[in-house]
């Protein structure tokens, strides 16, 4: 049934303070992936000897003020991140669909304190890419399994807005450790800096303990009734749950089959916010569909979401997705933005980095509903298009050395990746495939990321140094934004509004049809 309520208002009675604590303290963990993305990048001058003073500045008489490194050495410290989060990207998707999201989550809180505890404290360059490593497997998993979870605990007309609260994070952790290091980046309080992430970490871990699983992951896995009480609690009393329930295409007034360890005093506190509504959801439950819970759905594997032709499109759509996040340049702003600019702006540069980071987020947090209002795709492609025209500009800018256009170029670069290919690739996976395949296919969509982020961050330098420096490179961008967005114009399909990924593809029509 149609509406003519405007989206803000649906969503702000929709949305209680619990639903707004769980998206908070879960995307936590994609601040912490861009918080470690830029850590090391801001204090690279300080942490590798460059830059020394004379005396110290931290009481840490056990520990070098800085690391001796070369540039290659300081490329390996950078560039292991990012084989950490690949690992952890992979491992994640099967994890998650196996074990829980939940149980995925509070394990990259163990990595979120035992890597910065080894990178604050590192005295040689084996301890810091030990903890760089570890971060990653973190920030990898973090960014695999809590878009997932967010999709899942967010009302079906708001999954564009809250999805967005995976990039708003990534963009605040960057802002923050961009903010700490303009301040910091001396001496040796750029231990500080990397304590601060182990600090959020443990954090992150305690308020876990107080969060409830994805009611959608309990309903495919043998606990419809834990499912609709935690669903209950997250939506308010009032709410009518009954559209959501029977999504889930299970028998609601089933009873659980196997129990899942929460506190015995969360289960009370729950089943009695739940009593007073339970008669009503039991009543309503006899519309849907009469799937018992014999046994919890079949987890897709992430070889089989590929070999599979109801997949394989998806698969190919998210990874495009994630490619052209990458490819487009973004990372050769948020991680080489001072070196870059230094030439034209010599004085201004480390101050528009972290004005960069700013308009990161804040041009992402106004955004973050248009994906709900005009739909994934168009803000996507919007997105692409806003960044190829502003590649050229910032080629133009270097090249000439046309202070003004390049710094308005790169602002606005940043503000067009912030309309879609920001947020939106995030989101994708969990709307074109059916539950029992999302872990996979996000694996191979954050697999994919890395990969490319990989390739950005170690070939940007060498392709920028090899045409000159002098902007040449961001042609090479701007090529990537017209061949890439020609693809997703074609391949991706849109899926807001739609109820499922057999409405996303066509199938379900299909199927009408022949029947």
């Amino acid at each position: 049934m149609a509406s003519d309520e405007p989206l803000y208002r649906s969503l702000l009675r929709d949305t209680t303070m619990y639903l707004a604590w769980l998206i908070l303290i879960s995307a936590l963990g994609p601040f912490q992936f861009g918080f470690h993305l830029v850590s090391e990048l801001i204090t690279d001058n300080v942490l590798t000897c460059e830059k020394r003073t004379v005396r110290e500045t931290l009481v840490t008489s056990s520990l070098p003020q800085c690391i001796q490194m070369s540039k290659s050495q300081f490329s390996v410290v950078t560039s292991i991140y990012t084989l950490g989060g690949l690992l952890g990207a992979i491992s994640a998707g099967p994890c998650c669909n196996r074990y829980g999201r939940l149980l995925t989550m509070r394990l990259t809180t163990l990595t979120f304190v035992i890597g910065p505890a080894f990178e604050s404290s590192a005295s040689n360059i084996g301890l810091l890419c030990l903890g760089r490593f570890i971060s990653g497997l973190g920030a990898g998993a973090a960014i695999v399994v809590v878009p997932i979870y967010i999709s899942e605990i967010a009302p079906p007309n708001g999954k564009g807005l809250f999805g967005a609260f995976t990039q708003i994070m990534i963009n605040t952790g960057i802002l923050i450790a961009q903010l700490l290091g303009y301040f910091l980046s001396h001496g040796s309080l750029w231990r500080i800096i990397l304590a601060v992430a182990g600090g959020i970490g443990v954090l992150q871990a305690v308020a876990l303990l107080f969060i409830p699983e994805s009611p959608k992951w309990l309903a495919e896995h043998r606990s419809p009734q834990r499912a609709r009480d935690i669903l209950r609690r997250i939506r308010g009393h009032k709410a009518d749950l009954d559209a959501e329930v029977k999504a889930w295409n299970v028998d609601s007034s089933a009873d659980d089959i196997c129990l899942f360890t929460y506190p015995a005093s969360y289960s009370t506190r729950l089943t009695q916010r739940a009593a007073e509504e339970e008669s009503l959801l039991r009543a309503s439950s006899n519309t849907h569909p009469a799937r018992t819970p014999k046994a919890a759905t079949a987890s897709v594997s992430i070889l089989g979401a590929f070999l599979h032709p109801s997949y394989r499109p998806a698969v190919i759509a998210v990874v495009a997705v994630m490619v052209a996040q990458q490819f487009t340049g973004i990372n050769s702003i948020v991680m080489y933005s001072v070196s870059l600019l230094t030439p034209i702006l010599p004085t201004g540069a480390a101050l528009l980095v972290v004005l960069v980071g700013a308009i990161n987020f804040v041009v992402t947090i106004f955004c973050a509903p248009l994906s709900d209002k005009i739909g994934r795709k168009p803000c996507i492609l919007l997105s692409i298009a806003g960044m190829g025209t502003c590649s050229v500009a910032l080629a133009i800018s270097l090249y000439f050395g046309v202070k003004t256009l390049g710094a308005v170029a790169t602002l606005l670069f940043v503000a067009s990746f912030a309309v879609g290919l920001g947020p939106v690739p995030f989101i994708l996976a969990n709307e074109l495939v059916g539950p029992e395949a999302v872990g996979a296919t996000q694996s191979w969509a954050l697999a994919a990321n890395w990969i490319a982020t990989f390739l950005v961050s170690q070939f940007f330098p060498i392709v920028d140094e090899a045409l000159g420096k002098q902007g040449k490179v961001y042609y090479i961008f701007a090529g990537f934004a017209l061949i890439l967005g020609a693809f997703i114009a074609y391949w991706v399909p849109e899926t807001r509004g739609k109820s499922g990924a057999e409405e996303v593809w066509g199938r379900k029509e299909a199927r009408e049809r022949v029947e």
